[in-house]
């Protein structure tokens, strides 16, 4: 569709919208002409996209970046409370984000499950293959953590000066999140940074599991990750996906300007590190708490584990859907 017959089709909509933005009523609350309003803001997020994205004239992609920034402005201010806001943001407002981006989500899940899952099945086959990521200290340093002869040590750390479950939830939030960070900020010199830790992590996450399992370390090991397993592998594709986001941005900004164009994803991206954020702490809520209990056996935390699993999934593919238009 060229510019003049997109111009045509949507105008309607447009000054409807305007037209709405001029009147002193709030258009989130008064009147029921006003119903259409939620409606018509999304349907111009979404023609500005179109128009980003085709590359229509500036002076176009200017009218209708106004629009969307007057109606963000009236209708978010005029129907939420700061915590209202967030509620929503939990609800649904975060998986709708993450969706928006899928095809970054979908990069950045290959860069780190595919090199997780190849070493994993290479250590299986050439065990002495984990000596190529991990150091000879480093794997006695694993084996010795999950060494189902020395079960008080699991899910400890070389490194730990103390043996408090809340002394390691602060531990396991302070790695985690720099992770995290790490990732998503790596993204900012053209993505290089964030492709390094996503294949670098993926390996070495790949490397530990493969080899504790060619050991025969497998109750130790996977019970005590099963837990949180799915929040925390699934925040750092998060983080990646933030952080291509940003390094699209400045490979590809368009008729943008390089600075133009960060600025304006990186305000995506950080709704997205939000609730990465959020991921990381819960996640080491349950590796601090649950993951390292002796109260339960194997299998039920291998149960747990997977619920864990169908909520996130289930989370993110769902979550906010009846909020959305077509």
């Amino acid at each position: 569709m060229n510019q003049e017959h997109f111009i045509r089709t949507r105008q309607a909509d447009w000054e409807k919208l305007e037209q709405l933005l001029t009147d002193k009523k709030k258009p989130a609350r008064d009147g029921n002409e006003h119903d259409a309003f939620p409606a018509l803001y999304r349907a111009t997020c979404h023609d500005l996209a179109l128009a980003r994205s085709r590359l229509y004239s500036r002076q176009l992609i200017d009218r209708l970046n106004q629009l969307v920034t007057r109606g963000h402005q009236q209708l978010y201010e005029a129907r939420h409370t700061p915590l209202r806001a967030i509620t929503a943001y939990i609800a649904g407002g975060f998986a709708q984000r993450v969706r928006r981006q899928w095809r970054f989500v979908l990069a950045s899940a290959a860069l780190f499950y595919l090199p997780f899952l190849m070493m994993l099945g290479a250590i299986q086959v050439h065990p002495d293959f984990v000596y190529t990521v991990l150091d000879g200290e480093t794997v006695r340093q694993v084996e010795s953590m999950y060494n189902p002869g020395s079960e008080e040590r699991i899910g400890r750390t070389w490194d730990r000066q103390s043996d408090t479950d809340l002394m390691m939830f602060g531990f396991y939030i302070k790695n985690n999140t720099g992770i995290g960070f790490r990732t998503f900020a790596g993204g900012l010199p053209a993505g290089l940074g964030t492709l390094f830790f996503l294949i670098f992590n993926g390996t070495y996450i790949g490397a530990v599991a493969g080899h504790l399992t060619q050991i025969g370390y497998t109750s130790t090991f996977w019970s005590f990750v099963a837990g949180h397993s799915a929040l925390e592998l699934n925040a750092i594709v998060l983080s990646g996906t933030a952080g291509l986001m940003l390094g699209y941005a400045v490979i590809a900004p368009g008729r943008r300007t390089r600075l133009r164009a960060l600025r304006e994803e990186s305000r995506h991206a950080v709704e997205i590190m939000y609730g990465t954020a959020a991921m990381f702490f819960l996640a080491a809520m349950v590796e601090a708490f649950w993951s390292p209990s002796p109260l339960f056996p194997p299998e039920t935390k291998y149960v747990v584990g997977l619920i864990f699993w169908v909520l996130v999934l289930g989370y993110f593919l769902l979550g906010g859907r009846n909020r959305e238009t077509g």
